[in-house]
């Protein structure tokens, strides 16, 4: 595919941060395995060393600088890149501390070939290699594609990058920029590839994809468009959606949808926080009231689909009463999974900046609150799909309590337990669930 030869080079990459990023290091690495590259462990000793990089916190920073130095310390006389939205969000001086090889910015992953090559050729210059730009003022979405020949069940296709909502906690949209969408005539190609490589599940994901604007169309309209044409791609069993703002969700949305029958009822909804003041102070776009229409919608049209979330304890001035707004809200709406996310202040966002700071202390018990009325709703939604039929697509192998599994989820998103021997991965399997222990069902009989 390429005239350029890398050959024998063995290249490690370290993927921090979100689903987009596991996206793009896939396609990063299957571009430079396709000239040539040997992938290897992170662990040891490699030619070059890729850090695909996070910075939605100041705690994704700091793990993003150990990992860099860790890569440096691991082979010293390797080459050091590192990418993503740590080197997005850095000054010239913080990079230049930073003591590596090569920078790339995002919108500029596609180039990582060529920076690669760059930074071998010119590996006793004291001077770095750097590919940034000003995401700002990019308007191109960056096309990437992972090329890998492997045969899985799950692949993810990114179809949009940037958000334009500057929530108040959030530094992406400096270091992602403004909203790009991809060509939907590309993302069908690609899911035509992957089918015929073997996958059986795609999984549709963004930095904000409520903010596709494929097709010319409003982003409902076009992402149900997207939708429709991807479940006609032969081979796929199921699509499932990223996670979506709450005000996407209409009456009319939600019943296009299910006329979808490849659409996984699972849907991600952000909510951040249960309480108004809370939201109004993080710069969320709607409020309890929007949020909970939405899962109402969802709910008249799909029978006990999965409703999960993200929700940030200890938010500058959360009081305890607003804190206990969250828990009672998340109980009223009954999700099937919350992430718990402890605030964590990120240089250059308005909340770093916001006055009454909650206390680490504070924004520990409130966690730990918070994920036992998690842990419960997660049994209770589990323990509702016992004795009822499952269609569950098998990923792995595992050993749980002695005994082989198969295991895999669920449209649902429910993980299961198959007792191993009879089937294989990547199969799509029938059956029917008898137990639940740790949040997953079993079907054993």
């Amino acid at each position: 595919m390429y005239e350029k030869d890398l050959k024998g080079v063995k290249i490690a990459i370290l993927t921090l941060g979100c689903k987009v990023n596991s996206y793009e290091s896939d396609a990063m690495m299957s571009e430079l395995a396709a000239c040539g590259a040997e992938q290897t462990d992170f662990d040891g000793k490699a030619d070059v060393y890729i850090i695909n990089t996070c910075s939605v916190t100041n705690i994704a920073d700091r793990k993003s600088r150990q990992m860099i130095h860790r890569a440096k310390k691991e082979n010293p006389s390797a080459i050091v890149i590192a990418a993503g939205c740590f080197i997005q969000a850095s000054t010239e001086k913080e990079r230049e501390a930073l003591g590596i090889e090569g920078f790339v910015g995002n919108n500029r992953k596609n180039r990582i070939v060529d920076i690669v090559l760059e930074c071998l050729r010119k590996k006793e210059s004291q001077k770095a290699i750097s590919e940034i730009v000003d995401v700002l003022k990019e308007k191109e979405y960056e096309e990437l594609e992972n090329l890998d020949k492997a045969s899985h069940t799950r692949a993810y296709i990114k179809i949009q990058d940037g958000c334009n909502r500057f929530c108040t906690y959030c530094i992406i949209p400096f270091t992602r920029g403004h909203i790009r969408s991809r060509a939907p005539e590309d993302v069908i190609a690609e899911a035509k590839r992957l089918s015929a490589r073997g996958y059986r599940e795609l999984v549709l994901t963004g930095i904000h994809l409520s903010s596709y604007e494929g097709y010319g169309l409003n982003s409902r309209d076009a992402l149900l468009r997207l939708m429709e044409e991807l479940a006609e791609t032969e081979g796929i069993e199921r699509i499932r959606i990223g996670s979506l703002e709450p005000r996407i969700i209409t009456k009319d949305f939600a019943e296009r949808l299910s006329k979808n029958k490849k659409v996984c009822p699972h849907f991600h909804l952000s909510l951040q926080s249960g309480s108004d003041t809370v939201l109004k102070r993080m710069n969320r776009k709607y409020d309890s009231a929007d949020y909970e229409t939405g899962c109402r919608e969802l709910r008249e049209v799909y029978d006990n689909p999965a409703i999960t979330t993200d929700i940030i304890v200890g938010f500058p001035g959360e009081t305890d009463a607003e804190f206990e707004e969250t828990c009672a809200f998340a109980q009223k709406i009954g999700f099937s999974k919350v992430h718990v996310f402890k605030f964590s202040r990120r240089r250059g966002t308005v909340a770093d900046k916001m006055p009454d700071q909650v206390t680490e202390e504070i924004k520990n018990l409130r966690s730990r609150k918070l994920i036992a009325i998690e842990e419960g709703m997660g049994k209770a939604y589990a323990e509702s799909f016992i004795g009822r039929e499952q269609n569950i697509l098998i990923e792995e192998k595992e050993i749980i309590d002695g005994k082989e599994y198969l295991t895999g989820y669920t449209e649902r998103y429910v993980r299961c337990a198959v007792p191993a021997g009879e089937h294989e991965c990547g199969e799509l399997v029938t059956a029917v669930g008898c137990r639940v222990k740790d949040n997953v069902l079993f079907f054993d009989h």
